[in-house]
């Protein structure tokens, strides 16, 4: 049966969205970003939230120390957006490319924001010291720094490398410290393997800021940062800031890395069943790829979660129930492979969360958020931006 009786009970207030929709459950983004939190003022060091998986204002004031920040951005489209809203303490951490400083320059103007760059090349530092000195604008500048080999940034102990960008930047930038991020900590899931990944973290981080001091460069920052790293780090002597950012909403990527628990997603797209194909056990529902994204980051990890697991209204999980494939609009629910779980009886008209695989992703095929706390809609509705 087609209608409201089925599509939502308890009073949670679904039954009034169109599907699929992006739901974030703000008691469970409260919970982490205060677990956090705790864990780092434990450790004495500054939270320099990274907004690039909320990319919504609300959530980042609930994420910062202050309305004003400090944050981290990954698009000068978020800095914009983030500017505009009040932030004035931001580093853009991503290698800036020389075509974008002209718009570094005008959100700096602008908001009268301390946006600060990354460079990790000579050639960058050269072109950002000769348009500081022609502007006047001398920017802030952090030097980034390889951890592990995962991306981008200058060994640790390549003192040669460190000090000659240190110095281009002295011709007219300012150079202001330098920043890490332990990529290669998204492919572990041992504790003690995290732990270890985020003491190397550190020690790549204290090394290369001593060796700046040491040839007379300032480095008052010394910013580490993945969501991992920070979830297991134990000690963090030498540094003054951690930059992480799906911690405050979870994945099942980062569960599966074991930086949260499934329950403490906040995230789910809500779908609605729109036909059933009996003979395969599949569920069919609205929501493809278009709402979850095409991430299949989990079949690299011990449990393989299909393109989302989905789960009741309540946000609990059926056993075994994944999104097995999905096209452009048709979500195809099934039992995972090899379990001995029951199909849930699900009419069409029926609905159901998804828990996604990567937040920053599935969140980008999204405009807005609908909050739910107490396990019901609150009417609240945070918008989210994205583009570059």
């Amino acid at each position: 049966m087609i209608g409201d009786s089925t599509v939502s009970a308890g009073g949670d207030g679904f039954a009034g969205l169109e599907t699929p929709c992006l739901l974030l459950d703000a008691d469970k983004l409260h919970a982490n970003v205060a677990r956090m939190r705790g864990h780092l003022d434990g450790l004495g060091v500054t939270l320099r939230p990274h907004l690039k998986t909320a990319k919504s204002l609300e959530v980042a004031r609930r994420a910062m120390a202050s309305p004003a920040g400090p944050a981290t951005v990954s698009t000068l489209r978020e800095a914009e957006f983030f500017a505009e809203g009040g932030v004035r303490d931001m580093i853009y951490a991503v290698g800036i490319a020389p075509q974008k400083l002209d718009r570094v320059g005008a959100i700096r103007r602008r908001w009268g924001t301390d946006l600060a760059i990354v460079v990790d090349a000579v050639a960058q530092a050269e072109a950002v010291a000769t348009w500081s000195r022609r502007t006047g604008d001398a920017l802030p500048v952090l030097i980034e720094v390889d951890a592990d080999g995962h991306r981008s940034g200058v060994g640790p102990r390549d003192a040669e490398a460190l000090v000659a960008i240190g110095g281009a930047l002295n011709a007219g930038a300012r150079l202001r410290g330098v920043l890490l991020h332990a990529g290669d900590s998204y492919g572990l899931s041992d504790p003690a393997a995290l732990r270890a990944a985020a003491e190397a973290e550190r020690r790549a981080a204290v090394v290369a800021a001593e060796t700046l001091r040491a040839a007379g460069l300032p480095c008052p920052i010394v910013s580490v940062g993945s969501t991992p790293t920070a979830r297991y780090a134990e000690n963090l002597v030498g540094i003054t800031e951690v930059r992480a950012g799906v911690f405050m909403i979870g994945d099942l990527f980062q569960a599966g890395v074991g930086s949260c628990a499934v329950d403490d997603i906040a995230l789910t797209v809500l779908a609605t069943v729109i036909g059933h194909q009996r003979d395969k056990g599949w569920i069919i529902t609205d929501a493809g790829w278009m709402a979850l994204s095409r991430d299949r980051g989990t079949a690299r990890q011990a449990i393989d979660q299909g393109y989302g697991l989905a789960c009741d209204l309540t946000g609990r999980p059926f056993p075994d129930l994944i999104v097995q494939d999905a096209n452009q609009e048709h979500g195809i629910v099934a039992v995972r492979k090899g379990s001995a779980a029951g199909l849930p009886d699900l009419p069409i008209g029926a609905r159901l969360r998804v828990l996604p695989n990567h937040a920053c992703a599935t969140g980008a095929q999204h405009d807005r958020y609908h909050v739910v706390a107490d396990g019901s809609l609150t009417g609240e509705i945070w918008p989210r931006i994205n583009g570059w």
